[in-house]
């Protein structure tokens, strides 16, 4: 074993030495106009294989910068451009290692249709009008990559450890697969960590937009990205997935499966999986995934997994999960498209909380000590359908449906005891309650859009919702308060809830050109209706019976209607690198509410003006500005206008304010990226600032005993400003190693509005997050992931009466992973945490170190793993919370220490059109 590390050494020591930096520089035109072409694709190849050696993309001014480091006496040097005869030749390195050539010409070609280009070779980079594509051929990964192996090769692509996709600085919020959404295109994992790279014809990445806005041909704003991965034609028929089963000490365990059927349009999928260390239970539990949500749960006290809406596992705490769907998607002939899909998930959840809170008060401050303990069950099923279709090219008809039911049982325990600053007590609770609910949930959205051939559109979009939930919920609170307003509470109660909601929002649309691809005119009338009836009924129990003890004081009974209009005018003006749009709309909006026990009614119109000003700026295929500045109307909560005094929790009473006026926020936004694909180096920064008139903010009186009542008032003044900066740049070494380093930088600026006992102040927060992260690799054989982020966090008064505070928070990362030999792998991921300014009660240092070795057989389709989480036995869930009037250090349940052996397998029988390839496989 020694004598082979050794000679791996030596040859890899060898071939550094051999390897020299070479550049070829040169300038491309059009043949016909001497105009300069940008965005055109330049890269070299080994004569010998046609191996990629390095590539770039020309600039605004057609001038380009060959680099890289070889030991190649000599290049195939390519060029393509959508729309223009694809340009080669054979460049010497033999006399030098600077190359200048002379200006490359290149000439129209007539056979190219649209974006279509015929070409002798697939450049390793295309950049179309409104979408960047990437050959996976181009780029060298590991044997038996999956595609989120071939994304972190990609230029200009990061990829986090929980699966988390940007893009040039910028979000990835959808996955397709063939152009079809995969398994409800929610959790971007399931496909990029299933599908191989050796499936893969193309990654296409392109803005974001609804389907509707797609086909009229607006223009989204670019702050979210759609990946789309192409299967090759001939390797789109057959079936492929995972399976994965594991056990270990403390009776851990994970099991996941994934198996899909493809046939060219059609795909059919089927995942289950179930697991009690916190996973969502599709990552089979491998490599990147291997030490499931354990590491973030330091961070955060919430273990419930729920992505775009969709939940897998619920609470938090110590989590046993289990997961099953179905997914389906097909073309109907010619014009038309429907998948659907079909998701249980289930959970048990269990957690204790200790938490320290520090309640500051104008003249005095409290100090609160609780403990709570949760456990619960939940099962939910939901049911989701898309139907899209297109009878002429004129026509787009847009219909998705989706239902969902819930069924939760939940056990709750607490008690807290609050001092002043004397250390005398002031009050004390405790409270045992077990509710059961049932939900269920229908609705959808429907669009329909009509266009014509002068580029004028017509849009129909209608969204709507129907919620009923039922509950049961058996109380028992007990409080007691102290000195000489003191008094002792007891309740023993039975509550039933019952809520019906039902919401709908409309919005008609007509674009029309006024000259043609540039300016457009738009006019939109937009409806919603959202109304709620609540009610929940509590009876106190004497004895045996409750059902004769109607507590009405405590008890609600709501019919909320909160009801709007919006006309709305705007305008969009489009060329080749500016967007412009302006929309200006009026809301007319009526709130109203019945109580039904109190005979009580109360309506109030609210009107506003609304507006979005944008403009999308692209200096250059590399960089681009987006700015706007928008203002919209909220109106309060009907439970914020409404009379009605809230007294379920008897320490803090709560009573509505009808005379509460609505809230307008405007906000300014400001977005710069660019990225270099030569150097591979990004830049991306970011600033908002919002501020809001007539801000809705909580009231509160104090007593002596800290019991408080809190009634909403209307205040000026509040702001929330932030920015981001961060900056990546990939720096090759030599031909086989290679450093990549991050920086970032984020800060936020938070003043708020505050009332106690009627004494209104400022506080303003600043947070600044400055974070470093570096990678090296090394070939196949090690990669080394350092990091450091250090959170600090400042908060000050305007009054003299309460003191400021700070604090700080630091983290520590290091992921090494090693492949030697060649079939083993072995990642350590160790984060050190930092809290030192959390209460003596807390743990303020923590050192989690994770390790896993998997070793690969059956030809690399099986997967042998040994896990070990938290191997030094010291993770915790300790963090620092603060707002405006308090301090809260927080200590939650969490995974502790365990080992884990584990087994995967994947099979994969994808082949040609029409035929199948013969893989065995197992379960």
């Amino acid at each position: 074993m020694l004598k082979k590390l050794l000679v791996l050494t030596i040859g890899l020591f060898s071939v550094s030495l051999t390897a020299q930096k070479f550049e070829i520089l040169g300038k491309l035109l059009d043949k016909e106009t001497a105009e300069p072409l940008e965005a055109a694709t330049v890269f070299a190849e080994a004569v010998s294989d046609s191996t990629l050696v390095t590539y770039t993309i020309s600039d605004k001014d057609g001038s380009f910068k060959l680099k890289g480091i070889t030991s190649l006496k000599e290049l195939n040097l390519y060029v393509t451009f959508v729309g223009y005869v694809p340009y080669e030749s054979r460049v010497s390195l033999k006399e030098s290692r600077i190359i200048n050539l002379d200006p490359i010409s290149l000439e129209f070609q007539v056979e190219s249709l649209g974006d279509v280009l015929v070409k002798a070779r697939r450049a390793p980079v295309t950049i179309k009008k409104d979408t960047l594509e990437f050959n996976a051929e181009s780029f060298k990964t590991k044997k038996d990559a999956t595609v989120e192996d071939l994304l972190k090769e990609l230029p200009g692509v990061e990829v986090d450890a929980e699966g988390n996709i940007t893009v040039n600085g910028k979000p990835v919020n959808k996955i397709l697969v063939n152009g079809k959404t995969f398994f409800g295109g929610d959790d971007p994992t399931i496909a990029t960590r299933n599908l191989t790279k050796e499936m893969i014809s193309k990654i296409q990445v392109s803005d974001s937009k609804s389907d509707s806005d797609a086909f009229t041909g607006e223009n989204s704003d670019g702050e979210n990205k759609t990946i789309n991965i192409t299967i090759d034609e001939d390797k789109n028929k057959g079936i492929f997935g995972r399976v994965s089963g594991g056990g270990g000490t403390d009776e851990r365990f994970e099991y996941a499966g994934l198996v899909n059927y493809f046939d060219n349009d059609l795909q059919i999928s089927a995942l289950g999986g179930g697991n009690n260390i916190n996973s969502p239970g599709f990552s089979f539990g491998e490599i990147e995934k291997m030490f499931g949500g354990g590491g973030s749960l330091m961070v955060s006290s919430s273990g419930a997994f729920s992505i775009n809406g969709r939940n897998f596992g619920f609470g938090s705490g110590i989590i046993n999960s289990r997961t099953g769907g179905l997914n389906f998607a097909d073309s109907w002939g010619e014009t038309s498209e429907i998948s659907a899909d079909y998701f249980y998930s289930g959970s048990n959840n269990y957690e204790n909380t200790q938490r320290e809170r520090q309640n500051i008060l104008p003249d005095e401050r409290f100090f609160t000590e609780s403990y709570s303990r949760s456990d619960g069950n939940t099962d939910r099923h939901q049911a989701n359908m898309k139907f899209t279709t297109k009878p002429d090219t004129t026509w787009f008809i847009d219909a998705r449906p989706t239902f969902s039911t819930t069924k939760a049982e939940n056990n709750y325990e607490s008690s807290s005891e609050t001092y002043n600053e004397a250390g005398e007590l002031v009050n004390q609770s405790e409270s045992d309650n077990q509710t059961f609910s049932d939900g269920q949930s229908f609705g959808g959205n429907f669009n329909v859009n009509k266009k014509w051939a002068n580029g004028s559109s017509l849009s129909l979009r209608t969204e709507g919702n129907v919620e009923k939930n039922e509950s049961e919920s058996f109380i028992l609170t007990s409080a007691e308060t102290f000195g000489q307003e003191g008094e002792d509470i007891f309740r023993n109660q039975v509550t039933d809830g019952n809520q019906d909601n039902a919401n709908i929002s409309s919005s008609l649309k007509y674009r029309i050109p006024v000259l043609k691809d540039k300016l457009f005119l738009n006019a939109e009338a937009g409806y919603g209706n959202d109304s709620r009836d609540d009610k929940q009924y509590v009876y106190d129990v004497n004895g045996d019976s409750f059902l004769d003890n109607f507590n009405e004081e405590q008890s609600t009974d709501f019919e909320n209607i909160n009801e709007y209009y919006r006309p709305e005018f705007g305008v969009d003006w489009n060329t080749e690198k500016l967007n412009l749009g302006l929309d200006v709309g009026y809301v007319l909006r009526e709130l109203s509410s019945r109580d039904n026990l109190r005979d009580f009614d109360f309506s109030q119109d609210f009107d506003a003006i609304e507006f979005d000003l944008n403009m999308n700026y692209s200096l250059s295929q590399k960089t681009r500005i987006y700015a706007s500045v928008s203002r919209n109307n909220n109106a309060p909560q009907v439970r914020q206008l409404s009379p009605y005094v809230d007294v379920s929790d008897p320490l803090n009473i709560i009573q509505g304010n009808p005379d509460l006026k609505p809230s307008n926020e405007t906000q300014f936004y400001l977005n710069y990226n660019n990225y270099d694909f030569q150097s591979r180096s990004g830049f991306y920064a970011y600033i908002v600032y919002s501020y809001t008139d007539d801000q809705v903010v909580s009231k509160s009186t104090v007593n002596n005993n800290f019991v408080r009542t809190t009634t909403y008032d209307n205040v000026d003044g509040a702001f929330t400003g932030s920015g981001s900066i961060s900056y990546s740049k990939e720096v090759q070494i030599d031909s086989l190693s290679s450093f990549r380093i991050g920086l970032g930088f984020y800060g936020t600026l938070l003043r708020n509005v505050n009332f106690i006992n009627n004494e209104i102040y400022n506080s303003n927060t600043t947070a600044l997050n400055p974070t470093l992260n570096l990678t090296y690799t090394l070939g196949d054989f090690l990669e080394l992931r350092p990091g450091y982020t250090v959170r600090f966090n400042n908060t000050d008064f305007d009054i003299n009466a309460i003191q400021d505070y700070e604090f700080t928070r630091h983290e520590l990362r290091l992921r090494a992973t090693t492949n030697w030999p060649k079939n083993l792998e072995w990642q350590n991921d160790l984060r050190y945490f930092n809290n030192p300014n959390v209460g003596e009660a807390f743990q303020k240092n923590t050192l989690l170190w994770n390790s896993t070795l998997t070793y690969s057989i059956l030809d690399n389709k099986g997967n042998i793993s040994l896990k070990a989480f938290d191997l030094l036995n010291q993770n915790t869930n300790t963090e620092r919370q603060t707002s405006g009037n308090f301090i809260e250090d927080v200590q939650s349940t969490v995974l502790q220490q365990y080992f884990m052996i584990g087994f995967s397998y994947k099979f994969n029988t994808l082949g040609k059109k029409g035929e199948v390839r013969e893989t065995n496989f197992f379960f």
